[in-house]
């Protein structure tokens, strides 16, 4: 047993064996139960059809949409944290996307965690006719609007891509004045946003040697720009390129990292998956 303070979340409970509705659930109660602290569930609206770099998956891979899929496991867990990892904002109208995710929040009783990102795929940008060039100023209009609708007395936002006022949307998150904002992305903008905007930062895929660089950049961030004192310690989670063994997650935690968001290798089948959930909970949470 190791890990210290570090958490675990487990990935890509949308896609392969979790597109199916029953293993869904029960991976999510299997996770739960061997002290996992949190799902995780990416996006992809669409796949470029032949994939292309640097797509993730292949364009005929199952993806289920994030905020449904969390909404339906909320239902089948009681402590676990639900997170979207990540959702590409700029893609969602951030109006209906806040309603979605206090919806979320209300039903999972406060349990959500908010990944979001700016996206990399421009094929698909363009399959929904939304701008690649300017992505990342949308979503941080995106991002004040929901804010605003999410915890202001009389909700209002003037931008460039959004605009409201004189409008309500109940119920509100229970996590207020919103829940948990985690940013992505491994660019100096990307950290510039995390640092300024965040709770929490995401790193996906990375290596050890990756994971240094990236919380170098976070600090070299932090020292460039104002963290507002509200939001706290920035917490840092990623999901680990190589396999685990006690001493990788001990450097881990001692780089910095909070929690490790586990994605198991592909190929797996339900029972495969839950043997590695079980395997994880076993080997590395302290649950004492």
């Amino acid at each position: 047993m190791t890990s210290g303070q570090m958490r675990f979340g487990l990935f890509s409970v949308n896609a392969g064996p979790c597109v199916d509705p029953p293993t869904a659930a029960r991976i999510a109660r299997v996770a739960e139960d061997a002290g996992f602290d949190s799902l995780w569930a990416g996006e992809h609206v669409v796949l470029p059809d032949p994939r292309v770099p640097p797509s993730p998956m292949d364009p005929l891979d199952d993806i289920l949409d994030p905020v449904v899929a969390l909404t339906y496991l909320a239902g089948h867990t009681r402590r676990v944290r639900l997170g979207t990892g990540i959702i590409i904002l700029p893609q969602r109208n951030p109006l209906v996307l806040a309603k979605e995710l206090a919806s979320l929040d209300v039903l999972s009783g406060g349990r959500l965690i908010f990944g979001v990102g700016v996206g990399y795929l421009e094929p698909e940008f363009r399959a929904l006719g939304i701008p690649f060039a300017d992505r990342g100023r949308r979503t941080l209009e995106y991002l004040a609007a929901m804010r605003a609708i999410w915890s202001e007395d009389h909700p209002a936002y003037q931008g460039r891509h959004v605009s409201f006022a004189d409008v309500q949307a109940r119920p509100r998150p229970p996590q207020q004045p919103h829940p948990p904002i985690v940013r992505g992305g491994h660019t100096p903008a990307a950290y510039r946003r995390a640092v300024e905007h965040g709770d929490g930062w995401y790193g996906f895929g990375l290596t050890l040697d990756a994971t240094r660089e990236a919380l170098a950049g976070l600090r070299d961030a932090a020292a460039r720009y104002t963290r507002p004192a509200e939001l706290g310690p920035l917490e840092v989670s990623v999901t680990p390129r190589a396999s685990l063994d006690e001493a990788t997650v001990a450097e881990f935690a001692a780089l910095g990292v909070h929690r490790l968001i586990l994605q198991p290798r592909p190929p797996l089948d339900a029972a495969s998956l839950e043997a590695f959930v079980t395997t994880v909970g076993q080997r590395f949470i302290d649950r004492a």
